[in-house]
């Protein structure tokens, strides 16, 4: 009997490895649909989000390898009717001033079109933003219609920044924000569709913007480029540099390509409406965005969020590495 003993540690110590190994790896995609993917990190606990389309969900986590296994907790649905009511796009889950924030696109129920669209604003004050009472702030007083809101702070100050219709163009615009809920001021127009990578699919479109600090302290927004129906859709940079006056278009500069685009040998098709975050020490910083597997997907649901790590050059500018292809191991974010 003795002598089974250390045959049986033997088998649960390989287990026990093994478990550790499987947890430490991913693989993209993370699930098999989830069009603009968004996480959020509360200390050791990840938030995701995507658009679901006719409501508002929530899967949490402590590992994003793991996050098919999470459960998805719807936390909002939309009324029948109003300005808020269909097309529940592209949420965005922000921890401020201690209560827990969503940004969503919405449109009339009347008039479910880019004229009638706008970015909405609900809040909880719990710690879990899977739990508890949404308070709802309402629609945000933007210029012109629009899409896409995210909002960050920098030098004090929070910004608003969105993907108003300028005629034919999808721009990038940004605003001061008095509060999480009410802008300041009026708005600039930061960036045009105007290179022919930002006008692929029939139109000219900038979306999606998001914001990335710098380690030298530079202001980055990522944004999508063309239509999203487009295999060519794809993820450009825009750059401030430290201390500049983000209201000023001119202290913006956008690259001439992008930085990540599509990769057919890595399944990689019309890759953008990407977020970002680090983990929990700091150390690492990642992307994570939606592509389609195949080409001639369109712009549906079958868009699935993968991840890729940052990797920041030595002149302080995020590096965007070839996509691992699919279905290969990946190290999780923190190991």
């Amino acid at each position: 009997m003795h002598r089974r003993i250390p045959a049986v540690f033997a088998l649960l110590a390989s287990c026990l490895v093994a478990n550790v190994q499987a947890q430490s790896t991913f693989t993209n995609p993370l699930l098999d649909s989830g069009p603009d993917p968004w996480i959020a990190r509360d200390g050791d606990t990840y938030f995701f989000m995507s658009t679901r389309g006719d409501r508002l969900a929530i899967r949490k986590t402590t590992d994003l390898g793991r996050l098919r296994e999470a459960r998805e907790v719807t936390v909002w649905t939309p009324p029948a009717a109003g300005p808020n009511a269909k097309s529940i796009w592209a949420p965005e889950l922000h921890r401020i001033d201690g209560s827990w924030f969503i940004y969503y696109t919405a449109s009339d129920d009347a008039h479910n079109d880019d004229a009638h669209r706008g970015i909405f604003v609900l809040e909880n004050k719990g710690q879990d933003p899977t739990q508890g009472q949404w308070i709802d702030h309402g629609q945000l007083k933007t210029a012109r219609a629009g899409i896409d809101g995210t909002t960050f702070v920098d030098g004090g100050k929070r910004y608003f920044v969105y993907s108003p219709y300028v005629g034919p163009d999808s721009v990038l615009a940004i605003s001061l924000m008095r509060d999480p809920w009410t802008l300041q001021g009026e708005e600039t127009i930061i960036a045009r569709p105007d290179s022919a990578w930002e006008r692929q699919g029939g139109r000219q479109i900038l979306e999606g913007p998001q914001f990335l600090r710098g380690p030298r302290g530079d202001v980055f927004l990522s944004y999508s480029g063309s239509a999203c129906w487009s295999d060519d859709y794809a993820i450009g940079l825009l750059r401030a540099k430290p201390g500049s006056d983000l209201l000023q278009a001119g202290n913006w500069t956008k690259g001439e390509r992008p930085v990540l685009a599509k990769d057919p040998e890595r399944g990689v098709f019309a890759p953008g409406h990407n977020g970002f975050f680090d983990t929990p020490d700091g150390a690492q910083t990642w992307i994570v965005y939606h592509a389609n597997p195949e080409a001639d997907m369109q712009c549906t649901g079958k868009r699935s969020p993968r991840l890729q790590r940052i990797r920041w050059t030595q002149e302080g500018l995020p590096g965007f590495e070839r996509p691992a292809p699919l279905g290969a191991p990946q190290p999780t974010p923190g190991s």
